[in-house]
């Protein structure tokens, strides 16, 4: 997990090949202007756009992906996340689903951390999250790396 602002994800960049595509996208993009909805930026990498409903903390269930990369990003207000190694995951709730790419748990997180709008968050596969945590509605940014 990475937590960071936006105006210093340069530093990030050479971690992953596709990290200063999106970091450059995201940069230049006004989000509170577009649309919700689905946005390819390439064949390996997309971003959504979303509105969700805060949920509380012992709502959230913690996800796991193996085949993406998440980068998530509030847009209007601050959105806590839960996390956890996923090596320490052992309450499997609902087993891995191929096609979405995800397997959720009902361990409750380790740490809980607020990202206010500006920064980001990266989620990798071994990271267990707990997204969408608050009282208002959340919109957001998410953008899927493929692996």
């Amino acid at each position: 997990m990475i937590i960071a602002s936006l105006e210093n994800s340069s530093r990030i960049e050479p971690l992953h090949p596709s990290f200063k595509k999106v970091f450059d996208y995201l940069r230049s993009t006004d989000f509170t202007t577009l649309e919700e909805g689905k946005f390819p930026i390439d064949e390996r990498i997309v971003l959504s756009i979303a509105t969700i409903m805060g949920k509380e903390r012992c709502e959230a269930p913690l996800e796991t992906h193996h085949k993406y990369i998440d980068i998530q990003m509030p847009i209007n207000t601050t959105e806590t996340y839960g996390w956890k190694p996923l090596s320490e995951l052992t309450a499997l709730s609902v087993p891995y689903d191929i096609d979405k790419d995800i397997t959720f748990f009902d361990d409750c997180p380790s740490v809980f951390v607020p990202v206010d709008p500006g920064n980001f968050i990266i989620f990798f596969p071994e990271d267990a999250h707990a997204p969408g945590i608050g009282n208002v509605p959340i919109k957001k940014i998410v953008v899927k790396i493929k692996l």
